[in-house]
């Protein structure tokens, strides 16, 4: 019964063609519904089928049919659907690539009927040969290909058989090949790296198109969005203009999943209502960099003083300091630490770097009373932004001031000279008078 359905409907596609035609078109032989023509659109051979439409050849094989008997070695629907390589089915399927498939679909076909238990070879359709033989083990193969069902269809006017792969004639591999040496070729542009204009620290020449999802250009503090220290932010990255990276709907993601977690309720009100670090964080994921977020629990937020917040920008300078442009998991530090020790990462707060290491089967950040723990582990992971809860508020180590050499300053002593008597202060007044006082040492 399904068999005679799927003859019914073969016969009216094929008379849909016909009827699609222009006027002067000239008629062609009538296909007959027993046709191998009308076999091809059997369940096992439809992607065939589509390619010899695609192909424009429809006419030219209902032509052969009515005079010759036709061979036709065809691959099932899984062998062009799922086995055929994904880039040379898109050479095929150019338009400009039309005589290439109309050549490989032709090798598929010979203008005469062959058996399978013939051994020899025979010109197709496109004037090049196949080989057909039959190996040791009792399999036919044709050019390679092994015919899985052999006289799978047999009709008045052909027959098919069926194989497990398409063959790919010498002329449309060489031209496949040539058209990609040519692409490759020609997708290097004779230009040099780009370059960043000193002064506005943006890009003088618009990047090389770059792939969704490739890394970005420039360094993630060269995209921070302007701020008292820091310079404009650069020319986008490549998940930006293309939308590969969603990076406010991740950050919402992370929020939310603060919110619900519990013991975050600071964190999320700073990174929203406080700062505009919300923001800032999403247009960096969405174009293309990663973050991971050491995030101070309710508990640790608690305890920073009003002069601690009170300065312009602090809270978000406190923030970036929490902000480490990497991906990084709990399993990732840890490992990291029982390793190589203590390991400093680099954070958004330049030059400042926090540091970690293991700590009681954990990792510790910072050192001495103002260090944190990991406390809650992986709180949010999804490959982009990593978000760990510790349970302190990291600050950067500050630098040692030179204290000033406190000089001891010996007062002068003072010669007292001794006191002169009355006499003797008249005595020298006398002797001054007449330039004979250097003679008494008492009256100098």
């Amino acid at each position: 019964m399904d068999f005679h359905i799927r003859g019914f409907l073969a016969l009216l596609l094929f008379a849909g063609v016909s009827l699609a035609l222009p006027e002067n078109f000239t008629s062609s032989p009538q296909i007959n519904s027993n046709s191998v023509l009308v076999a091809l659109l059997d369940s096992h051979y439809t992607e065939l089928a589509e390619l010899v439409e695609k192909a424009l050849l429809l006419q030219t094989l209902e032509q052969l049919v009515g005079t010759h008997n036709l061979t036709i070695f065809a691959p099932n629907n899984e062998a062009i659907d799922r086995l055929l390589d994904p880039d040379f089915k898109r050479f095929l399927l150019e338009p400009a690539n039309l005589k290439s498939l109309q050549r490989l679909l032709l090798f598929h076909v010979i203008p005469t009927r062959i058996g399978s238990s013939e051994s020899t070879r025979f010109t197709t359709l496109s004037d090049e040969e196949i080989h057909l033989e039959k190996r040791g083990s009792g399999e036919w193969t044709v050019d390679l290909a092994r015919v899985i069902q052999p006289n799978s269809v047999t009709r008045p006017d052909g027959v098919i058989h069926g194989i497990e792969r398409l063959l790919i004639p010498r002329s449309v591999e060489d031209d496949f090949n040539r058209r990609r040496s040519l692409r490759s070729i020609t997708a290097v542009k004779p230009e040099g790296a780009p370059e960043v204009d000193p002064r506005t620290n943006r890009l003088k020449k618009p990047a090389p198109v770059a792939k969704a999802g490739s890394a970005p250009e420039l360094p993630i503090y060269d995209a921070l969005a302007p701020g008292p220290s820091l310079a404009p932010a650069p020319a986008p990255g490549p998940g930006g203009p293309h939308h590969h990276f969603d990076g406010e709907r991740q950050v919402k993601d992370f929020i939310q999943t603060l919110l619900q977690y519990g013991g975050y309720n600071e964190m999320a009100d700073i990174l929203v209502n406080l700062t505009s670090l919300a923001t800032e964080m999403g247009r960096l994921l969405s174009e293309g960099y990663v973050l991971t977020v050491l995030a101070p629990n309710d508990e640790a937020l608690a305890k920073l003083t009003t002069d601690q917040l009170s300065e312009p920008g602090a809270p978000e300078q406190i923030m970036y300091y929490h902000l480490i442009p990497e991906y990084q998991t709990e399993e990732s530090m840890y490992n990291a630490v029982r390793r190589f020790g203590k390991v400093r990462y680099d954070t958004l707060r330049l030059p400042h770097k926090v540091v970690s290491e293991e700590a009681d089967g954990s990792v510790k950040f910072g050192q001495g009373e103002g260090s944190a723990y990991l406390f809650d582990p992986d709180i949010y992971t999804d490959g982009r932004i990593s978000v760990q809860g510790i349970d302190g508020v990291l600050f950067p180590a500050e630098e040692v001031e030179a204290k000033p050499v406190t000089k001891t300053v010996q007062p002068a002593k003072v010669v007292a000279k001794p006191k002169r008597g009355k006499l003797l202060e008249m005595t020298c007044q006398i002797m001054g008078a007449f330039g004979q006082e250097s003679r008494f040492t008492s009256c100098h």
